[in-house]
């Protein structure tokens, strides 16, 4: 009697099963799916009932490095990452034998079908459409099995070394044109100003005079240069000296008339 207890509290205690809050079980009733448990504390009845857990966490997965030869020809390697997470525990556990490996195994195609179809340039200029376009592909293929893709991240894109020269030697080129268009950029609006300058100066003469005095007084800054003036400079000079001590005089008149 002591004995057939004892094995009853043995089956009680071995049926038993915890269950975390991110954790699922299958329940097989004579090997037959009856639906999911959990989380918390459950109970299996004994022989007739086995569980097998399923994870509801986000997998971060690795895709190794391949190589890829993209649209126009160039052969890369490319390494990326995967995240997925189980939504459907039924399926996760019956409908695929290891959802991890299969996942991995479907990214790794889907990675190298999906950038074969791209050329170099449009791999670098637009990775995060290709990223996803990558993510709804292997959706497409997870979901049967309960598994659902959030993100792919392309994270290393690995260049052969002579591609990498010219497309160095490009973008210095590249460097070189965009430098050699603002000068001339510089030039140009440099010489629409001294146009502009020309034109004021031609219409009013007393302004180059006035022009050539103030680089004259830039240049005795230094103290360690001698000016010789032409006579016809200083002719020049004594005109505009003239001209502006007539403006002063007709200006204190036109003050003192009113």
């Amino acid at each position: 009697m002591w004995y057939f207890l004892a094995v009853v509290v043995i089956l009680f205690f071995y049926s038993l099963r915890v269950l975390k809050e991110y954790e699922r079980g299958v329940i097989f009733f004579l090997g037959r799916c009856t639906g999911v448990r959990g989380p918390g504390l459950i109970f299996l009845i004994p022989i007739f009932e086995q569980m097998s857990r399923a994870t509801l966490r986000t997998v971060t997965m690795n895709i190794p490095s391949q190589k890829i030869i993209t649209k126009d020809n160039v052969s890369i390697d490319i390494a990326a990452v995967a995240y997925y997470h189980i939504v459907d525990p039924q399926k996760s556990v019956v409908g695929i034998e290891n959802v991890y490996d299969a996942v991995n195994q479907i990214s790794q195609t889907t990675v190298r079908n999906v950038v074969g179809q791209f050329q170099l340039d449009q791999l670098l200029s637009q990775t995060s459409e290709i990223n996803e376009k990558i993510k709804n592909v292997i959706d497409t293929h997870t979901e049967p099995w309960g598994a659902q893709v959030t993100a792919v991240e392309i994270k290393d894109i690995t260049l052969p070394d002579n591609m990498q020269r010219a497309m160095a030697k490009e973008a210095e080129a590249e460097r070189e044109r965009r430098a050699k268009i603002v000068a001339a950029e510089g030039e140009f609006q440099a010489a629409v100003k001294l146009g502009q300058a020309a034109d004021i100066i031609m219409n009013h003469p007393i302004a180059l005079q006035l022009r050539t005095l103030q680089t004259l007084s830039e240049i005795s800054v230094e103290k360690n240069s001698t000016i010789i003036f032409p006579a016809q400079l200083m002719t020049t000079v004594q005109e505009v000296l003239n001209t502006v001590k007539m403006d002063s005089i007709n200006g204190l008149s036109s003050a003192k008339a009113s």
